[in-house]
């Protein structure tokens, strides 16, 4: 008998999806934890301060075990992601057992460039996954949060082609940088995790027809990428890596907006430092920069956007004279300031909230959140048309607080859902007709079950009669 055949059916099913996952710790799920076998459980052990056991997995075989309970996943997956580590999820995806075993599939890899979790990632700050592609003197750099759908490519050309590609990346500040494996561009200095990926993956052809494939489109010149073959291959090489590790999240990039660095003020790494714009000089902290100084925003994805625009000044003096004009009009009218400022606490972080939404992992509050959100932009957009001076109006017209979706959730779910709906209270009564049938029959269900046993046991004349239910 060889050695692999004295394995529990358990190890087996475990090594055969680690070997589609050989450079990721692959968290394998039994019962109320996560599992780590062999070196995975080393570095988690080492890297998580846990316990290291073993466990049997065969005749006469041990493996070295370390575990984390599910319901702390964020805990350990933030040490992780932070160590540099990829992390594939593996769960039970069915309560049926196949000859024995409890099916088990990767749901999803995390990586530093494409966490979703809240607890992981910064309220004021995008979760950034670049892709670099360099030929000569030009560079094609994509990136992408998938937690807010944003998605954007550029092509840069110049003599200095890695000083361009440094400077742009430094802008960015991605949590992870993709690049061609078999044509390393110059990532010296450039902070963020760097991520080798297959070299066919960023060849034209490829990255082309993923793109075209994802958009559902015949042509990629809608997107302004026509001429830009570097920005397609990086925008590509994007897509297939999401592909492969979040697949769910690819349906939160609905565009891709293509720009150019010419658009606006270039800054060199020294540049930013010495100004402070983000982070000071020492300690590299925002108390202090000019960001901390200027940020009172009222909402996340507002703070997103502030930073965006400091580190990416703009060179136009038409769009530079509309925000000043916008920022004027505000100043100016205080009643109106305070009041819309009053109504944009009230709306929660609508960009990530729709990208759990799309990556079905929303929870029943993420729903009211965005119910309250909607409910907040509709009232602020009655305010600024009623009120708002002409340098607004181009705001106002972006405003959409898309009724039908926030009247939905107000009729389908309860004003205050419990944190795990396992439990039910989630669907408001009179939302379903069939659900409400349900739940009474659950309500009723003792005492029908106790006129049912009272009936079986006349119908019998067994005395000692006990009627139950399987659960």
């Amino acid at each position: 008998m060889s050695r692999s055949e004295k394995l529990t059916p358990l190890r087996k099913q475990y090594l055969q999806i680690k070997r589609r996952y050989p450079d990721a710790i692959l968290l394998f799920r039994l019962g109320d934890f996560y599992e780590t076998f062999d070196e995975d459980a080393k570095i988690v052990s080492q890297v998580c301060n846990i316990v290291l056991t073993s466990r049997p997995v065969g005749k006469g075989q041990r493996v070295p075990l370390a575990g984390v309970p599910y319901h702390a996943l964020e805990t350990y997956l933030a040490k992780l992601i932070n160590a540099g580590y990829k992390v594939a999820i593996c769960e039970q995806v069915s309560d049926r057992p196949v000859k024995g075993l409890m099916p088990r599939e990767v749901v999803r890899v995390v990586t530093p460039g494409t966490v979703v979790e809240p607890g992981l990632l910064e309220d004021k700050r995008n979760n950034y996954l670049a892709a670099v592609v360099v030929e000569g003197n030009r560079a094609g750099i994509a990136y992408a949060d998938i937690t807010t759908g944003e998605f954007a490519a550029t092509q840069l050309q110049s003599d200095d082609i890695s000083q361009a590609v440094r400077e742009e990346l430094e802008r960015l500040r991605p949590a992870e940088i993709l690049y061609d494996q078999d044509s390393p561009p110059p990532l010296e200095g450039v902070g963020g995790h760097h991520t080798p990926y297959e070299g066919w993956r960023f060849e034209l052809g490829n990255a082309r027809q993923a793109l075209l494939e994802h958009f559902e489109v015949a042509t990629l010149d809608g997107f302004g990428l026509e001429g830009k073959p570097l920005a397609v291959r990086a925008a590509g090489g994007i897509i297939q890596y999401l592909q492969e590790t979040q697949k769910a999240a690819l349906g939160q990039l609905r565009s891709l907006h293509t720009y150019s660095t010419s658009e606006f003020m270039t800054l060199d790494p020294a540049t930013r430092r010495n100004l402070e714009l983000a982070e000071t000089i020492r300690g590299r902290a925002r108390k202090g920069s000019l960001l901390w100084v200027l940020d009172d925003t009222k909402t996340a994805m507002g703070g997103r956007l502030l930073y965006r625009w400091i580190n990416q000044p703009l060179v136009d003096v038409e769009a530079i004279n509309r925000r000043l004009d916008a920022v004027e009009a505000l100043y100016e009218n205080t009643p109106l300031r305070m009041q819309v400022r009053e109504l944009l606490r009230k709306v929660a972080d609508l960009e990530r909230l729709t990208g759990r939404v799309t990556q079905g992992i929303a929870t029943p509050r993420d729903l009211i959140g965005i119910r309250k959100s909607l409910e907040a932009v509709e009232r602020l957009k009655s305010l600024l048309e009623a009120e708002a001076p002409a340098a607004l109006e181009r705001l106002i017209r972006r405003l959409d607080p898309v009724p039908e979706v926030a009247s939905l959730i107000a009729r389908a779910i309860t004003d205050d859902p419990p944190a795990t709906p396992g439990g039910g209270g989630v669907i408001r009564p009179g939302f379903s007709q069939e659900l409400d049938k349900i739940v009474e029959a659950s309500r009723n269900a003792k005492e029908w079950i106790a006129k049912l046993e009272a009936r079986e046991r006349r119908r019998t004349g067994i005395k000692n009669l006990k009627v139950g239910y399987n659960k």
